[in-house]
């Protein structure tokens, strides 16, 4: 058995011990009792950090760019590579290959399938923070948190509407994703390192966003919907499943459990169910997460990120790990691709974004976790107080991630969209006014 140091937040001592199985080395947590109250929590890995530099360095690169020669910037990002004209049993007229649609329909969807890992093993695994009725309090915070500003984005755009050609409510599901990675980076700043509510936060974050994408493209798919095609996403799946991803049963030889250890089947499914996901008209950002239940995982949660995770060698984790280093390159290139803001661009719509996203959306989450605490009979989860969910319902002000990815579906082309652009980029304000907000209310 091999102890390797894991200090996570205010825990006085914590070890991870690494108990090995032939090839496979499995974790189990040793921790010891929490100290000032706070329930233990894994550290994060810094490579989230990472993440949110590499977001926001390719969003400045491509504002300055766009603010400065908007006509190149625009050429260089839609430049079309490659046009293919689609059969009638799919989705569109035409696949247009561009900078952008490589960016946001390809390699977005990796990072969806990171972010997505971590939402399935919390739900799933022992010690997961969704298992069971820790469940109910996130969930309940993601459905307030939604409505809140689905129904801020449909009062404020009916009355400042300045377009009459537009559809009243256009573009309503886009303020339902929370930032992921810049999110964090501003809890970290406002509770610490190890504090228990950043947990919260990313299930938050991760599962609006997942939603939000969801309802992006069953609301304003970018063609019509062909549901035939979703049948291939979910036959891949089931397929890799039960020829490759079953536990192993007793008695089985080490070449049949080493044979579920191997990745390409995975990654074959993984590009089936993608190649299905576009072919139906649905966001490619959503093409890897069909796959995700059929890889087998861990038999425990570290939690979100953990950085004891980098010793775990099942499938599932071998693949986030494989991930980790090209993520900032993707997350950069988004940024440069979708991150480009014109501050010329302010109209109403720009108050609309911020009104649902600064206003409905913390509102609704906050009472939103209260109502499903009240109604459940759910105490808070260990080491939250209500000072600590209000301030994570502010953090969940910022948006900016996920509607970029359907900003262009969900609203007419043009000024609107970039008036829409403008205000997610002005969410992350939020961020200040998260700090001084943690710094006035009392502790």
């Amino acid at each position: 058995m091999i102890h390797l140091p894991c200090p996570g937040g205010n825990t006085s001592a914590t070890d991870v011990a690494i108990r090995l199985h032939g090839n496979e080395a499995a974790l189990t947590p040793m921790i010891a009792i929490p100290a000032a109250g706070h329930a233990p929590m894994y550290r994060v890995s810094p490579f989230v950090r990472r993440f949110a530099f590499a977001l926001s360095g390719g969003a400045i690169l491509a504002t300055a760019w766009v603010n400065l020669s908007p006509g190149s910037y625009y050429d260089a990002m839609e430049y079309r590579l490659i046009d293919l004209a689609k059969p009638v049993w799919m989705a569109g007229d035409t696949m247009v290959i561009s900078p952008m649609t490589v960016t946001s329909e390809l390699l977005m969807a990796f990072f969806m399938f990171f972010v997505g890992k971590e939402l399935w093993e919390a739900l799933i695994l022992q010690r997961g923070a969704l298992s069971g009725r820790r469940a109910l309090l996130p969930a309940g915070a993601v459905l307030g948190g939604s409505l809140g500003a689905i129904v801020v984005w449909l009062i404020h755009s009916a009355i400042f509407a300045a377009e009459e050609w537009v559809s009243w409510g256009a573009g309503w599901p886009l303020p339902i994703g929370s930032d992921i990675v810049l999110g964090y980076v501003v809890g970290r700043m406002v509770f610490g390192t190890g504090h228990p509510a950043l947990h919260l936060l990313l299930l938050i974050s991760i599962a609006t966003n997942i939603i939000g994408i969801l309802i992006l493209g069953l609301a304003y798919p970018t063609a019509g919907l062909q549901w035939l095609w979703l049948l291939l996403p979910l036959v891949a799946s089931v397929a890799v499943w039960r020829i490759y991803g079953q536990s192993p049963e007793a008695g089985e030889t080490e070449r049949d459990r080493r044979r579920g250890l191997v990745l390409w089947p995975y990654l074959v499914a993984g590009a089936l169910s993608w190649a299905g996901i576009v072919a139906a008209g649905l966001p490619g950002a959503l093409g890897l997460l069909p796959i995700i239940p059929a890889i087998p995982h861990a038999d425990r949660a570290f939690g979100l990120f953990a950085e004891a995770e980098e010793y775990l060698h099942d499938p599932l984790n071998r693949l986030a790990h494989m991930l980790a280093k090209p993520m900032p390159v993707i997350l950069f290139l988004f940024g440069l691709t979708r991150g480009g803001v014109d501050f010329a661009a302010i109209a109403p719509t720009t108050g609309t974004v911020l009104a649902a996203v600064w206003i409905g959306k913390p509102i609704g989450l906050f009472i939103g976790a209260l109502a499903t605490a009240h109604l459940f009979r759910l105490p808070m989860p260990a080491g939250i107080r209500i000072r600590d969910l209000l301030l994570v319902a502010a953090i969940c002000g910022i948006g900016f991630t996920a509607p970029l990815l359907a900003l262009d579906t969900a609203l007419p082309g043009g000024a609107m969209t970039e008036a829409a652009r403008l205000g997610f980029a002005l969410s992350i304000l939020a961020w200040p006014a998260a700090v001084v907000l943690s710094r006035l209310i009392p502790k």
